[in-house]
């Protein structure tokens, strides 16, 4: 991708996140479990939530922003989209003070790249905006987890550390709850409005930064509308007269017209994550959203026949030689860009961001590019159900060692890189100093070389606005991923664990290690549906069945999100 191409994040998830303008590295999504403790205790052994009326005591007030209007407000749990050209005379000013007190602020953060030096302009300039001394503990962001583990095992905890929802495995969780310090004091209920980007941040990002019945967290906000497009091209199914499919069986049928082996031309990548949203599989990428209440009785997505159907599906084109070969590598397959463009395969699923992600990779080169999303289809043609998201999936954590200063100044960084889209703060934080970092032409900010240095994935992981799609340079593309959303997010359902911030005992944590690489070879045809079957008896055996009681506790005590 173009790391000059203007973009706002749509969403906190791994392959989300690092597709936005802050991030110059490609990667492809993770989920990890994420952890709240049970009825406010300081127990992460046992696991639990924090919800209802206890969590509404530990919240902030909501205050919604007025300094900047979207263009396209949310709905249906989708980001509010920006279509205008930008004009720097027409920023708004959100901060109107420095709340910082001029302290000093040690911050680690995963990095995707290469670090500028301390010193760089960018963060001088930013620095000298809040009025805090931040000094960045840059780490690659690829191997973040071990750093993260080594660092929260040793007693020399920075003033901040950044923990993306990926990161949470293992004894990860639990150290959040004993390192981390409670931001209640400062944010809960009205004592936000001292800060007010933070107060405008959604009420359920909020709700998913409790950690062991605190509020630990600050968050990166993201729509709870779906966010795995079926994405194709657009300019060569217009010039084929090819129709979007609006069922599995007319999918199929598109398929085998589009493939032709002796030409290079396929009609897909792997379609597991889009077969998943038609047959309505519950969303399993974070937990606990994998579990809810059936008819009284709450089913695990791999229980289901729909789980069984989607993968049987996805298998069938593997079988009909419709997918392109990459995708038998599994995890191990290419970067399908470049092949996408030279239109080796027509459609994959991924995330939203790589709608814009690809399109501003091509616009240069391949002037005729057009990629689109297709809306997702119920498999048997009529309207799909779909799940919601999580709001929140990467967050800040300020160390329980910390002075009441230091914490202040902390929440000054947080109140300046929350700052929303159209605001002098969000052009600072996403794109430095004007002149030396990025230049505006035709309303379009372009990130000049030294841009493209200094101003990476730094301060943009401290805190963020509520969830933005905002693309100058291509803004019928920003129009379309916020109405995609919308659309798809009049079908989505809320489970019954929806926002909350769960953890499941550690006896329970590596019940589904295996799922995946199973469902991947099912698909693939190296194992068969009944050996998915016999997985899910094992998995209840081995603890299943008993991990279905402890949700069932956690509804019975904290009620459901369900929707």
């Amino acid at each position: 991708m173009t790391p000059n191409a203007a973009s706002a994040s749509s969403g906190p998830s791994r392959r989300s996140f690092l597709a936005s303008t802050a991030i110059a590295t490609a990667a492809v999504a993770g989920g990890m479990p994420l952890l709240a403790a049970c009825g406010g205790s300081d127990s992460g052994s046992g696991g639990g939530t924090t919800s209802g009326k206890n969590a509404k005591k530990i919240l902030p007030a909501y205050v919604a922003g007025n300094v900047v209007t979207p263009d396209i407000p949310a709905k249906n749990g989708s980001a509010i989209g920006f279509t205008s050209k930008l004009e720097l005379a027409a920023l708004k000013t959100s901060v109107t003070k420095k709340l910082g007190k001029g302290g000093k602020v040690t911050i680690m953060s995963p990095f995707w790249g290469s670090p500028p030096k301390q010193n760089n302009a960018y963060y001088k300039a930013m620095n000298d905006l809040i009025g805090v001394d931040v000094v960045w503990q840059n780490q690659d962001g690829n191997t973040y987890d071990q750093k993260l583990g080594a660092v929260l095992a040793s007693s020399d905890v920075p003033d901040v550390v950044v923990v993306p929802g990926w990161n949470m495995g293992g004894k990860i969780p639990s150290a959040i709850i004993s390192k981390f310090a409670d931001l209640g004091p400062y944010l809960s209920g009205d004592a936000v409005k001292e800060f007010p980007n933070l107060a405008a941040i959604p009420t359920g990002a909020w709700q998913r930064s409790i950690f062991g019945g605190k509020l630990r967290g600050l968050p990166m906000p993201a729509p709870s509308a779906p966010s795995m497009v079926p994405l194709y091209r657009q300019d060569i199914f217009e010039k084929e007269g090819y129709k979007v499919p609006k069922s599995c069986d007319e999918f199929m049928a598109l398929a085998k017209e589009i493939t032709n082996a002796k030409a290079k031309r396929w009609a897909c990548l792997d379609m597991k994550w889009t077969a998943f949203q038609s047959f309505g599989v519950l969303s399993g990428s974070e937990k606990p959203l994998g579990w809810n209440l059936v008819d009284g009785k709450l089913i695990y997505r791999i229980e289901t026949d729909e789980y069984l159907e989607a993968l049987e599906w996805s298998r069938k084109l593997f079988e009909a030689g419709v997918v392109h070969p990459d995708s038998k590598l599994g995890k191990n397959a290419p970067d399908p860009g470049p092949k996408f463009a030279a239109g080796e395969f027509l459609i994959y699923p991924n995330n939203i961001s790589q709608w814009w992600g690809r399109t501003a990779e091509q616009a240069t080169q391949n002037p005729d590019f057009k990629i689109w999303g297709m809306d997702v289809w119920g498999h048997d043609g009529g309207n799909p159900t779909l799940w919601a998201e999580q709001p929140a999936g990467i967050f800040a954590f300020v160390n329980k060692k910390a002075s009441e200063s230091v914490i202040r100044d902390v929440l000054a960084v947080a109140n300046v890189t929350a700052a929303p889209y159209g605001t002098k703060e969000y052009m600072m934080t996403n794109y430095g100093v004007e002149g030396t970092h990025y230049t505006v032409k035709d309303g379009v900010p372009t990130k000049t070389d030294q841009g493209n240095i200094d101003v990476m994935n730094a301060y943009v992981m401290v805190a963020s606005p509520a969830a933005t799609i905002a693309h100058p340079d291509f803004p019928a593309v920003a129009r379309g991923q916020v109405e995609w959303e919308q659309r798809m997010g009049a079908f989505a359902r809320k489970s019954s664990f929806w926002g909350m911030q769960i953890t499941e005992p550690n006896r329970y944590t590596n019940l589904s290690n295996d799922m995946e690489q199973l469902e991947d070879d099912i698909v693939r045809g190296r194992k068969k549906i009944s050996d998915m079957q016999q997985f899910v008896s094992d998995w209840k055996s081995r603890g299943g069945d008993k991990l279905r009681d402890w949700y069932k506790q956690i509804l019975d005590e904290n009620g459901s999100a369900a929707n």
